[in-house]
């Protein structure tokens, strides 16, 4: 496979952006020293020394060239950590972690200082809080009280909103909690205030027995941690709903099947699996860590639209070689970490570009064929992963807790990696391959992009803009109408053809992305990163529904995302249409354009927020119609922060007695930065402007406690680093524009 020359990377406009930004060298005064070519030479002369670690006659010089071949074609690309520090000081090339949380002070906050590293090192990590007893529990040693764990979280959370790590890739979460805690209620409603735990993706940890009582419509047993003594009992059937309600109001929590994780546990003598990593896809046991890596399918079609099989097997093969090799060079943050992951060596070889493979091959994303492909693929994937691992085992050994594990039968060869497949979100690194991400249904066909201060470009997806040209239907303005509408359904000067085969994460069911992942999860070993997407008017039956099939179905786990639940979403596709059959935006019902007068005496509340001016008051009444003004105090008076601030509770207060909506109004405010991008105060405000905008969110929040679908995120679709549009996919919100995430 090696070649005596080396072709740089042919990468679109996005994918410089991306690594530009995020990826490539700099110096003391941020000026980038690597080409995106240095960048793959650097990673790939880096993985390739590792074999320097092992007795044979492997030819280094051609192995780096394979692995440089490999990266720089974007056939395929290792996890955002390995691209990052391969070959660099910090050498930490990992993404994936899971710490121990135990039920003791010394174990929580050791847990933290251990986090606090991590995030620094540029990994994400998850955690069980499952063992810490329940508020109010008794605490025996003090003869006190139990504060519980999610008052914990937000110690972790705290302290991961501190680390930025040097600037590169900012620290993410996931908190997970099993249904049978007492206090499983309290963590299911956790988020209902957007504005806590920004920091954490939470899940609930569900069992067989709870899911049996849904199904049975029976209760279950609540389980004290602290001595497992059964203390209560709950309908399963309301926990599921409470479950549901928060997830249609804003996409949290989403679910993990527990016991399934641990039935495809590789190595049950090492341990219990209780937590995933950020994004649910990677199970892993206390200290244990991962590298993933990701196949960029749409580059293994042969050019008369064929899936290339004899491609794809070298590639797998090249692939699991350059992840075991990882796991040798790796700069470890933690000792228990190498100790844990050397042990069970776990690699996830996962996959992007499946949307762009379907596509070239003429499927449909939501077609029969196209979920009996993706069983094809993933089968054919996992399969030629687990013959290079047996093969790396028989040349430097097998993983050392093979004894005993499930793995462990009379005449099978050993493997390599207790694990070798996973399907993560690959939100950044697709990126940088120009391909849809992990198995993803495709982002946009057409959208547009904010570039310099006021201009707009329409961004065009490659192969549709090729397929239009080609055949004749191809204009500008028709590139700016999709834009606008997301999507391609309806357009009928578009052939049918393409209208069936470019399709977007809301042109596609619900039920069709539970059947993909679930299609996926047959043939992988740990787990499937997946948003099933929701239109705005989907019911909290139909959520129900696809976290019954996905059950049903054998996934792993489930998020999913109605389309403007986050109310700061900025890309969504839900337009009413009015009576002349124009669409317009949707409404507040009980509004008019009517301007109401001011009655002699309203009723209001005043919020202290503070500021990077100091503290501001704003002050908020309403009328019998509903929000009527809002004005503002500073703390000192006079000065232009005073007097802009004057202006607007002016303008809000014009707008809501317009019949202006508050939704609207937080929309326009809220994320405004002039000062330290991590805020100030306990709301971290980064602006005057930020600062009424959450003063208006709480005082909603507080007036509609009851209401879970009025709740508000402090980023929501906006990018926080470039204002772009942001979507929700592989359980993570990514912006396309800058490669931000969410989770990374």
């Amino acid at each position: 496979m090696s070649q005596n020359t080396l072709s740089a990377p042919r990468l679109n406009p996005n994918a410089l952006t991306v690594l530009e930004r995020r990826y490539l060298k700099r110096d003391e005064q941020g000026r980038v020293l690597e080409r995106p070519a240095d960048m793959f030479r650097r990673v790939a002369q880096t993985v390739a020394a590792a074999e320097n670690l092992f007795p044979g006659d492997a030819n280094i010089a051609d192995l780096e060239k394979d692995f440089y071949r490999l990266l720089s074609s974007l056939e395929f690309l290792a996890n955002s950590p390995t691209l990052m520090n391969a070959g660099r000081e910090l050498g930490q090339l990992s993404a994936c972690f899971v710490l121990p949380v135990e039920d003791s002070m010394e174990s929580i906050f050791e847990a933290i200082k251990h986090t606090a590293l991590i995030h620094k090192s540029g990994g994400g990590t998850g955690f069980s809080f499952s063992r810490i007893r329940p508020a109010n529990d008794v605490v025996l040693s003090t003869k006190g009280v139990s504060s519980g764990p999610i008052s914990f979280m937000r110690v972790f959370d705290a302290a991961t909103e501190t680390i930025k790590q040097g600037g590169t890739r900012r620290g993410a979460n996931m908190g997970i909690l099993r249904v049978d805690h007492p206090d499983i209620m309290d963590f299911i409603m956790a988020k209902r205030d957007q504005t806590v735990l920004t920091n954490f993706n939470l899940s609930v940890g569900l069992t067989e027995t709870f899911m049996e009582a849904v199904e049975a419509g029976n209760s279950y047993d609540i389980i004290n941690p602290r001595d497992g003594q059964v203390v209560a009992q709950k309908d399963a059937g309301k926990v599921f709903d409470r479950i549901v309600d928060m997830a249609w109001a804003n996409g949290e929590p989403g679910i993990i099947f527990l016991d399934r994780l641990n039935r495809d546990n590789p190595t049950p003598l090492a341990g219990e699996i209780e937590a995933t990593n950020p994004c649910g896809e990677q199970p892993l046991l206390p200290y244990e860590s991962c590298n993933l890596g990701s196949i960029n399918l749409s580059r293994m079609v042969t050019a008369d639209g064929r899936v290339d099989w004899d491609k794809l097997q070298q590639t797998v093969h090249l692939a699991v070689r350059f992840l075991d090799n990882v796991i040798e060079i790796n700069n470890y943050p933690l000792q228990q970490i190498r100790d844990k992951t050397l042990a069970n060596r776990k690699i996830g070889l996962g996959i992007m570009g499946w949307a762009d493979m379907l596509i070239l091959l003429g499927l449909g994303y939501g077609d029969d064929k196209a979920v009996d492909l993706a069983e094809e693929v993933m089968d054919f994937i996992t399969r030629e992963a687990r013959i290079a691992s047996r093969q790396l085992a028989e040349e430097r050994a097998p993983f050392p807790n093979f004894t005993g594990s499930r793995y462990d039968h009379a005449g099978e060869k050993p493997l390599r990696n207790a694990t070798c497949t996973t399907i993560a979100p690959t939100g950044t690194i697709s990126i940088i391959a120009g391909a849809s991400s992990g198995i993803e249904p495709i982002f946009a066909i057409s959208y547009l992009r904010q570039v310099l201060d006021n201009d707009l470009l329409v961004e065009v997806h490659p192969l549709f803009e090729k397929i239009a040209r080609e055949r004749g239907f191809y204009s500008a303005e028709l590139m700016k109408e999709i834009a606008e509408q997301g999507t391609i359904q309806g357009f009928t000067q578009i052939p049918e053809d393409l209208r069936r085969i470019f399709v977007t994460a809301h042109d596609i069911s619900p039920r069709d992305h539970i059947r993909m992942q679930a299609a996926f999860q047959k043939h992988t070993d740990n787990a499937v990163s997946k948003t099933v997407n929701f239109p705005h008017s989907a019911s909290r039956e139909q959520v129900a529904e696809v976290y019954l099939m996905a059950y049903r179905q054998g996934c792993k786990g489930v998020t999913i995302y109605r389309d403007g639940s986050r109310d700061m979403q900025v890309l969504s596709v839900g337009k009413t249409e009015a009576a002349d059959g124009k669409q317009t935006l949707p409404r507040e019902s009980g509004k008019t354009g009517r301007k109401r007068e001011r009655p002699r005496a309203l009723q209001g509340s005043t919020y202290q927020m503070e500021t990077g001016c100091g503290p501001l008051y704003v002050t908020i009444n309403r009328d019998d119609s509903g929000l009527f003004e809002l004005f503002t105090t500073m703390g000192k008076a006079g000065g232009c922060a005073a007097s802009q601030c004057e202006a607007i509770g002016r303008l809000v207060s014009l707008a809501w007695r317009s019949g202006g909506q508050a939704r609207q109004t937080i929309k326009q405010l809220i994320g405004i930065t002039c000062h330290k991008p991590a805020g100030f105060g306990a709301n971290r405000v980064t602006s005057c402007a930020d600062a009424v905008a959450k003063a208006i969110q709480m005082h909603m929040l507080s007036e509609k406690d009851s209401d879970p679908s009025f709740f508000f995120s402090t980023h929501g679709g906006a990018c926080p680093d470039c204002g772009g549009p942001v979507e929700q996919e592989g359980g993570c919100s990514v912006c396309h524009a800058c490669g931000y995430s969410e989770c990374a």
